[in-house]
């Protein structure tokens, strides 16, 4: 009877051994909750004094860091909100850009370029005498639009000079006459005035305008890549730097490829000369910018400084250009477009390395509007301003030859 009493007051082994399991489920728990609480800590963004010294930079931008993140945590971020987001969807914005740019381009070779006036290759084609081969060229034209009028007349020359071409692109004019006729307007088929289409037969290459938009995308996916990465560790940090650095000399270089080539096509002397020595500097930018110090704060104005004297070496070949072909209105007009190209990239220069406007708000601007993000949105201004550019130098080669 006493025995049943205290029954449920001895401690049997079973009871132990429940009471043991509760306490390590308890602690199993409280363990978990322990995890998932110091990586929710572990992932929230802190302020500049809280950097390790490797990512401290802009003392003007005080919170809203990532450091030492792993990298699937980091490709997340990439969609979350922090100092670093507008850095990166600016340049990755801008690389997607030139992706398309250099895909249109590439698709419509050669023709690639609609030409300033189509009635000037009109007026070359009524000029010539057609009227030999009239009956032949009328029942491929009058198929075309704009053109069924002409099978009216009797003069075919009056009437293909008083045609609107305005609706075709001087490629797509020529590619249909040496369809219609073969024979006559093959390279050596032509006589007399038409002999001026010949040169539009065949586009110089595109090599150097297709090197600078490679440039342009490789610099701005570099640039995003190292604003995305550079949180994870001090080793990635300085392996993606030295990539940014190098594409910011990639497209400084290949940025003159384009006026140089085809400015100079015709003197191939002056066009080598301008072409290596620009070469040469940006692989000694590249080599200069793998020293360890480079990156540190302090050399900030250097950095700049190298790159603005990169670019500013350019206005050589510039001057040689307009000496060279100073009555040609194509050379005024490309010169136009590098000098507002040379001041956005020197605007954003100068605003990277004055800090402005975070550095008279410190704090204010460290979501968005801080320097970082000005100087992104003037290189890609820049950079999209010089591929216009080289749309003219295409037309002018394409339409004039040598």
């Amino acid at each position: 009877m006493t025995h049943g009493a205290y029954d449920g007051l001895i401690a049997t082994p079973k009871k132990i051994n429940d009471f043991v399991d509760g306490e390590d489920e308890r602690a199993s728990s409280k363990s978990r909750k322990g995890v998932r609480l110091w990586r929710k800590l572990k992932y929230q963004l802190i302020e500049y004094n809280s950097l390790p010294a490797y990512m401290r930079d802009n003392e003007f931008i005080l919170g809203y860091y990532r450091a030492d993140w792993p990298l699937k945590q980091i490709f997340l971020s990439i969609f979350s909100i922090h100092n670093e987001t507008l850095n990166v969807w600016t340049h990755l914005i801008g690389f997607f850009l030139f992706l398309f740019l250099t895909i249109y381009t590439a698709m419509r070779a050669p023709m690639v370029v609609d030409f300033n006036s189509v009635q000037d290759l009109s007026e070359m084609i009524g000029k010539a005498d057609l009227n030999m081969i009239r009956l032949d060229l009328l029942k491929c034209l009058a198929s075309l639009p704009n053109m069924p009028e002409i099978l009216k007349l009797n003069d075919l020359s009056e009437s293909l000079y008083s045609l609107d071409f305005s609706s075709l692109s001087g490629w797509t004019l020529v590619e249909l006459l040496t369809n219609c006729l073969p024979e006559q307007f093959s390279l050596n088929g032509l006589k007399g005035d038409m002999n001026m289409v010949s040169p539009l037969m065949q586009p110089i290459t595109r090599w150097p305008f297709y090197a600078f938009l490679g440039g342009a995308m490789f610099c701005l996916l570099a640039s995003s890549a190292c604003h995305l990465l550079t949180c994870h560790s001090q080793r990635l940090s300085y392996i993606m730097l030295r990539i940014d650095y190098a594409g910011i000399a990639a497209l400084i270089a290949t940025s003159f490829y384009p006026p140089v080539y085809y400015s100079f096509m015709c003197n191939p002397f002056f066009c080598y000369l301008y072409l290596g020595f620009i070469t040469l500097m940006g692989i000694t930018t590249i080599v200069f910018s793998l020293l360890p110090f480079f990156q540190k704060s302090e050399f900030r104005k250097y950095r700049a400084s190298l790159f603005f004297l990169m670019g500013f070496s350019g206005v050589a070949p510039i001057i040689h250009k307009l000496i060279l072909h100073k009555h040609q209105p194509e050379a005024l007009q490309t010169t136009g477009y590098e000098i507002l190209m040379g001041v956005l990239y020197s605007l954003g220069a100068l605003i990277y390395v004055t800090r402005i406007p975070e550095r008279w708000m410190p704090g204010k601007f460290d979501i968005a509007g801080h320097s970082h993000q000005l100087f992104h949105i003037l290189v890609v201004a820049g950079a999209y301003t010089h591929y216009h550019d080289g749309l003219i130098y295409l037309r002018w080669r394409d339409s004039q030859g040598c």
